[in-house]
């Protein structure tokens, strides 16, 4: 399943995104984790030292191999320099599979050591001094979203992806490529507004989205939460010593955390999980369609010079069938 974790700044969804994907890899689930957010944090809360965090390979630095690799045969793409971040597969075309080796994961991904197993791990990169007044971060954050277009990944097999803060992440059709989206929401004003904009702007996407109230105190924050999001309120985490711990870069072993934290976890991979039987993977090619012929006629097609349109293959629908029939 792909999933996401998005809220609003200092809301602790770097954090809630590490702790599911220990607790995934805890139970051997083969999992890839990709940091997509301005601030790259994800690799320290995944126990990285600042300098193997800092160290880690950018996909927007490797754009031109992984273009190159997912283009594949594909007669409709002329060449990999006509590929944009939302260019849609089709027949020829490489797809990426979580459990595979491939040339984009060996460029890309690194393995993190967690308790119990191993995930890899992948980041957009960091927003530098050089990019300052000349590029948009979104321009970054192309490459995870052209990889998850290409992606097929079955049941017992996670994407989880840290998205960039706030509403930013509708700056590109990256939010409807995910089975669920988990917003990680504080019992205040601030907190619940990110929410409100998120639930507003996915309304005509059929993007599934679950509250997770992070920071939760007492019966009040609690109350306050449920009045504000009602249903969408999936499961709430309050103080973690163990959390507090591993800020600190002292993290205890994973099975010390708190059992009603496990729970809540636990409560998140269901919710995950209970979306795989609901796919509509022709919706899902419908929607990455749609957005690539709005960014073709928006930019696309005057930047590389083609007609981007003419790489859809109107017969194609991605799933794990193309896989297996291939």
């Amino acid at each position: 399943m792909k999933i996401a974790f998005v809220g609003k700044g200092g809301s602790g969804k770097t954090t809630l995104s590490s702790l599911f994907i220990r607790h995934l890899a805890a139970t051997g689930a083969a999992v890839v984790a990709v940091d997509a957010d301005i601030n790259q944090h994800l690799g320290v809360a995944l126990g990285l030292d600042e300098t193997e965090a800092a160290a880690l390979p950018a996909m927007g630095d490797q754009l031109p191999l992984i273009k190159d690799h997912l283009r594949g045969s594909n007669p409709r793409i002329t060449s990999a320099a006509t590929m944009i971040k939302t260019t849609p597969p089709g027949e020829g075309s490489r797809l990426l599979r979580v459990r595979e080796d491939n040339p984009v994961y060996d460029a890309c991904a690194r393995p993190v050591e967690l308790d119990g197993g191993t995930v890899r791990l992948m980041v957009t990169g960091s927003f530098t001094e050089a990019d300052l007044g000349v590029a948009c971060y979104h321009s970054k954050t192309g490459a995870v979203e052209l990889c998850l277009n290409h992606l097929v990944d079955g049941r017992d097999e996670y994407v989880v992806v840290d998205m960039t803060a706030g509403s930013d992440s509708f700056a590109s059709g990256m939010f409807t490529r995910f089975d669920i989206t988990f917003l990680v929401a504080e019992p205040t004003r601030k907190g619940v507004s990110v929410y409100r904009q998120y639930k507003e702007y996915a309304r005509d996407y059929g993007v599934r989205l679950a509250v997770v109230g992070n920071k939760v105190q007492g019966q009040d924050d609690l109350d306050y939460l449920r009045e504000q999001v009602g249903d969408d309120l999936l499961v709430t985490v309050g103080h973690s010593d163990w959390v507090r711990a591993m800020e600190k870069g002292r993290p205890p072993r994973f099975d010390l955390l708190e059992d009603a934290n496990r729970r809540a976890l636990q409560a998140l991979r269901s919710a995950a999980d209970a979306t795989y039987d609901e796919r509509d993977w022709e919706r899902y090619t419908r929607q990455m369609v749609h957005f690539h012929l709005k960014n073709a006629r928006s930019w696309g097609n005057e930047r590389t010079g083609a007609d981007l349109a003419a790489q859809v293959d109107p017969d194609f629908v991605l799933g794990e069938s193309v896989v297996a029939n291939a």
